[in-house]
């Protein structure tokens, strides 16, 4: 008996003709007709496993009627799949395979496969997939023609959706709806792969769920699922380049670059950001340009190299003063002014000079929208926290940090725990005195405290 199954159909309020019947319209509004009725439900009932398409669209179809994402394990339907321990960790050659990895990556993602979701980062990968993309950055577009047509108008509402998801994100941390970006993902994105399309729609379909998949990495990643993350930047990789989109792809090495350095993989990740670099030399705009040169300077800053970091930051700056957003790719134009300050604030508060990383720290933090960019306003405020620390003045510090705390509060980001974790440690010799007693009676009210205090 299939007791997962019936508790969700039970919960939805259906009999066994109204859930037949509900299936088959998804399965029809997703161009994939499934013929069923309450006989199929039964057999389901009775422990009977569906085949793959129809089993996802069951779990479709409750997600729907519950407004919640049901995974496959949740309604008992899971195949027992043994996974490839390297599933996603290589950039597929071909598109067709590109979308095979990535829609196995999806489902065991949300099938909590121990494989994608506990295993350790692999350095390995990121200099395999920088280098493949290097010496072949395109390849040519899967079309099956037996799909369901898919146009321009197909893949624009696609868009809009992972834009919401995008809002959510950076309003309230990759932690809040990263599950459900995934069901969309695993539901919708392989239907739309699967179609008929010209080669225009091909390319721009491609990217865009390239940029879906990116977000799916960085949204693993500020949950702290750092090698399911580090496969869907790869994944994302391989759909961007199957999307002949260069700009899209280097930005993916670039972010790829922002995870090596958190991990503490300080030399992999200059080579990725150089890498991006290198490979969109002539063709990547100023803006892009400049963050690339700030993901190498985040890197060698964390090495310890103050002349190297210098010469780049000097090189981000150089590029940043040529950029005309008008000419940006949309995704690339949230890197303003703000930005490069919180760049420049990290980077002189990791090579140890405090009092100017408080001068850049302050400077992005009047700019930065904090409603649209919470979770960056927040990084950008403990910066500043760490760099009074650093400076001798504790107080302020503890003054500063209460903020970031304050604006951290909605979010579910392991990437905030982290900064909160770094800066209590720094604060641990001063905590002790009176003075600051009163910050740790006052920060233990948020919830990023309270995850490090009861550790």
């Amino acid at each position: 008996m299939n007791d997962k199954l019936a508790r969700l159909i039970n919960e939805a309020g259906y009999s066994h003709k109204s859930f037949a019947r509900a299936v088959r319209d998804t399965s029809s509004e997703a161009g994939t007709p499934i013929g069923c009725d309450h006989t199929s439900v039964s057999r389901w009932l009775n422990g009977v496993k569906p085949r793959a398409d129809a089993a996802q669209v069951i779990v479709t179809t409750l997600s729907r009627a519950l407004g919640r994402a049901v995974t496959l394990a949740d309604a008992g339907l899971a195949a027992a799949e043994r996974l490839p321990l390297d599933l996603g960790l290589s950039v597929p050659q071909a598109a067709e395979d590109g979308i095979e990895t990535v829609s196995r990556l999806w489902q065991a993602d949300l099938n909590e496969a121990s494989v994608v979701l506990r295993e350790q980062v692999n350095p390995a990968a990121w200099n395999e997939a920088s280098l493949t993309w290097l010496l072949s950055p395109s390849i040519t577009p899967a079309q099956v023609r037996d799909g369901r047509r898919v146009g321009q108008s197909d893949v624009q509402r696609f868009q809009a959706t992972i834009g919401l998801f995008t809002q959510m994100d950076n309003r309230f941390g990759g932690g809040h709806a990263r599950h459900a970006l995934i069901q969309y993902l695993s539901s919708d994105a392989p239907q739309l792969l699967k179609g008929n399309f010209n080669e225009t729609t091909g390319h721009i379909l491609f990217s865009a769920v390239a940029e879906a998949t990116l977000l799916a990495a960085w949204m693993s990643y500020d949950s702290g699922l750092h090698s399911l993350a580090q496969r869907y930047f790869i994944q994302a990789l391989s759909l961007a380049r199957a999307g002949d989109d260069r700009l899209l792809a280097a930005s993916i090495l670039d972010a790829m670059s922002h995870q090596a350095t958190f991990m503490g993989r300080f030399r992999e990740a200059a080579n990725l950001a150089q890498a991006a670099r290198q490979g969109t030399r002539g063709i990547a705009t100023p803006t892009l340009t400049a963050h690339f040169l700030a993901m190498e300077a985040r890197a060698l800053a964390r090495l310890g190299d103050a002349r190297a970091c210098d010469r780049v930051l000097s090189q981000a700056v150089t590029e940043f003063e040529r950029r005309n957003p008008d000419n940006d790719p949309e995704w690339i134009r949230y890197f303003d002014d703000a930005e490069l300050a919180a760049e420049f604030g990290h980077c002189l508060r990791d090579l140890g000079r405090p009092v100017n990383a408080t001068q850049y720290a302050t400077q992005c933090l009047g700019s930065i929208d904090g409603e649209t960019y919470q979770r960056s306003d927040f990084f950008a405020t403990m910066v500043l926290a760490d760099a009074h620390l650093a400076a001798g003045d504790a107080e302020q510090a503890c003054t500063v940090a209460l903020k970031a705390l304050r604006l951290g509060d909605q979010l579910r980001s392991s990437r905030c725990l982290a900064y909160v974790q770094e800066f209590s440690k720094r604060l641990a010799p001063a905590a002790s005195s009176s003075a600051l007693r009163g910050f740790q009676e006052e920060a233990i009210q948020f919830s990023l405290w309270q995850q490090i205090a009861y550790q």
